[in-house]
């Protein structure tokens, strides 16, 4: 079961801790390992994307894994 609400707040909180980092979609994806227009659909919230993808992106972005699940920050 999907929970389009999750996976929507997760893409938005990418995109602000992307913005902070002053990183493009393109450097996120590239460091990442991933396409970047999966970096456009994650942060629109129109996939479901895997745990390692999310690791990855993580990384890039210098936060722990769980803080890409902090939605009041």
């Amino acid at each position: 079961m999907r929970d389009e609400l999750v996976i929507k707040k997760v893409g938005i909180r990418i995109r602000k801790l992307r913005l902070l980092n002053n990183i493009s979609q393109a450097q996120l994806a590239f460091e990442a390992g991933i396409p970047r227009m999966q970096v456009v659909r994650i942060e629109s919230g129109s996939i479901n994307t895997t745990i390692s993808s999310l690791n990855a992106i993580a990384k890039v972005l210098n936060v722990e894994l769980k803080d890409l699940f902090d939605f009041e920050k």
